[in-house]
């Protein structure tokens, strides 16, 4: 994909970024342009006055035609005063606009990538890091086209100026022109790969500088001492930075200095033969009024075009990977015309399934063959990295299986639309999120069609036994849940936002899931890993009552949990070992066996 996007190259981009203005503001891009024309038209207007005012002065000309020049020259000196503030504010809201159309273009391809394979993934995060950067300064790379359209404008007008009093000035001042573009370019090349160079220092920066202000870290830190040790880290990734940048204006500096240097000379030559033209008679007071004007005049219009060529180039470097996320191709194969994902009648089936995260990984599932029937409840057991989790993102279809197939009623799933098949299942992951909404929200996002539902939350909730604690909060099921958002006045009072602990966390998601009715498959990853026995024992309960029936799979290192189900399978090292009921397991003396007995050892001693 990058060498795809390299190959079309800034045009590419360009016309991107052209595209999704015109998407996001349409006529409103209309007003900057005409400001633009104008603000480019004000200072030639105002110099070929100023001429014409002088020399008529010199001359004894006319009062009343001298004054209405005069007059002529302070409004459009009033309009080129007043014109930049009247665009800033334009571009500000033009800004705006084409911003909200960016981040939900960004956001909206970010939601459509089917599996997770991108988001672990550190160069794809950089990468997006980036376009969410470039998505917050969309309107900076418009600026810079506006910038390029002004002082071309200007440029011409000012050099017409100069090629009327001198062919030589001129050519001077153009060739000028070109070791500044050349170096400006060199220069925002330079500074776009360093930003892309800084980017995994800059994760890692903000990632200290998270962990040092976190509530779920500062415990730890604060207990083990280690806020100097993580803090010289994160200085650490900030210096490797600043090391970069430093180096990068040092170059921009010593360039900009020869640049300014070459332009002083062109201006102060040009000054001194305006000068004794002058003297020679060759030119009027009003000419050398001009000609400064139009020096200056070029140098700055010139000045814009080379400045907004570069910054333009750099945005267009970083859009690249704005351009990048939102046309990336899916991460997963998805059938032009997908198959449907009937209700669950017979089983799914796992077949000589093999898969590993890269060809740089080692295999985390080996030719696994597994049933899971039809209203049976089938337990997932094996030790830490066993290929439990793995499994569980396959069956989600978070990832395919590099090798195998997993079949839904005998149909491959890969042959579904990831959506539909996913509307089919629920569950509790191991890294459950714990969202900063309320109460009521943390539950409903299981099924967004309950949020106005306060009766299906509530009973929710009511399963996995934690009804009663969130109807107790300050504003009950409308309680944040998070102290994160709330201004000076909400921090004042504790009623406003409230957090909860790790095993009221741990119902609430299992809640989450709860709401998901009638699903065929429900997955159940550690749901009762961070609870107390008392709690374990009435989540055990109610995920028994709620999985009466359904097809289940449920994953625990606390094998005393899973002892009820209909087939207990015991994964090691991506392999299936042993499979079976409790009884028959135990009876086999194998693995599950002696895991079973060390964890009774465990109980019986405490």
């Amino acid at each position: 994909m990058r060498d795809r996007l390299a190959a079309q190259g800034p045009v590419a981009d360009a016309v991107f970024a052209v595209r999704l203005a015109w998407q996001g503001a349409r006529g409103a891009l209309l007003i900057p342009v005409a400001l633009t024309l104008a603000s480019a038209t004000a200072p030639v207007v105002v110099a070929w006055l100023t001429k014409i005012v002088l020399d008529r002065i010199l001359v004894a000309s006319d009062q009343g035609n001298v004054l209405i020049l005069a007059c002529a020259i302070a409004v459009a000196g009033l309009v080129a005063a007043v014109l930049p503030h009247v665009t800033e504010f334009f571009d500000g809201e033009l800004d705006r606009r084409i911003g909200a159309v960016a981040f939900d273009k960004l956001y909206a391809a970010v939601e459509r990538f089917i599996g997770l394979s991108r988001f672990e993934n550190p160069e794809f995060l950089d990468r997006l890091r980036l376009a969410d950067q470039s998505a917050r300064s969309i309107g900076r790379l418009l600026d810079a086209g506006l910038s390029i359209v002004r002082g071309v404008l200007m440029a011409a007008g000012f050099i017409g100026v100069l090629f009327s009093v001198s062919l030589t000035v001129t050519a001077l001042v153009l060739t000028a022109v070109v070791p500044t573009l050349v170096a400006e370019l060199a220069l925002s090349r330079r500074r776009a790969r360093m930003t892309v160079d800084v980017s995994p220092a800059e994760r890692r920066e903000f990632f200290y500088s998270q962990l040092l202000s976190s509530v779920d870290a500062a415990k730890e830190i604060r207990l083990f001492g280690i806020g100097a040790f993580l803090r010289g880290r994160m200085l650490r990734e900030r210096r490797a930075v600043d090391t970069l940048r430093r180096r990068m204006d040092g170059k921009e500096l010593m360039v900009q200095m020869v640049l300014g240097a070459l332009g002083t000379l062109i201006a102060g030559g040009g000054l001194v033969w305006a000068v004794l033209a002058a003297w020679r008679g060759d030119l009027t007071v009003g000419d050398i009024s001009l000609f400064v004007a139009a020096i200056a005049g070029v140098q700055t219009a010139l000045g814009a075009v080379i400045g907004g060529i570069a910054r333009g180039h750099h945005g267009l470097l970083l859009f690249s990977h704005y351009r990048a996320v939102v046309n990336a191709p899916a991460d997963l194969p998805v059938p032009p015309s997908p198959a449907p994902v009937g209700p669950l009648r017979e089983s799914i089936e796992l077949r000589d399934v093999w898969f590993r995260y890269s060809a740089d990984h080692p295999w985390a599932l080996r030719g696994v063959n597994l049933r899971i029937p039809y209203g049976q409840a089938v337990a997932l057991v094996g030790r830490n990295g066993a290929g439990k989790s793995t499994l569980v993102k396959l069956l989600c279809r978070f990832y395919d299986p590099t090798r195998g197939s997993i079949l839904w009623d005998g149909v491959d799933i890969r042959s579904m639309a990831p959506e539909r098949l996913r509307e089919r299942v629920a569950a509790v992951f191991q890294d459950y999120m714990e969202y900063d909404l309320t109460a009521g929200e943390n539950i409903a996002l299981g099924d967004i069609s309950a949020l106005a539902d306060q009766a299906r939350i509530a009973a929710a909730a009511g399963r996995a036994d934690i009804h009663e604690t969130l109807a107790a909060l300050p504003q009950g099921y409308e309680t944040m849940l998070s102290r994160m958002f709330l201004d000076e006045a909400d921090r004042a009072d504790p009623r406003t936002g409230v957090v909860l602990s790790g095993g009221q966390w741990q119902r609430l998601a299992l809640a989450r899931a709860f709401i998901r009715e009638r699903r065929d498959l429900t997955i159940l990853d550690e749901p009762s890993s961070g609870l107390d026995a008392e709690a374990e024992y009435e989540i055990q309960r109610s995920i028994r009552a709620y999985g009466d029936g359904r097809t289940s799979l449920l994953i625990s290192h606390r094998l005393g949990s899973v002892r009820d189900a209909d087939m207990i399978v015991v994964l090691d090292e991506g392999v299936i070992v042993e499979h079976g009921r409790h009884a028959e397991l135990m009876s086999s003396a194998g693995q599950y066996a002696q895991m079973f007995a060390l964890q009774a050892v465990d109980y019986q001693t405490q």
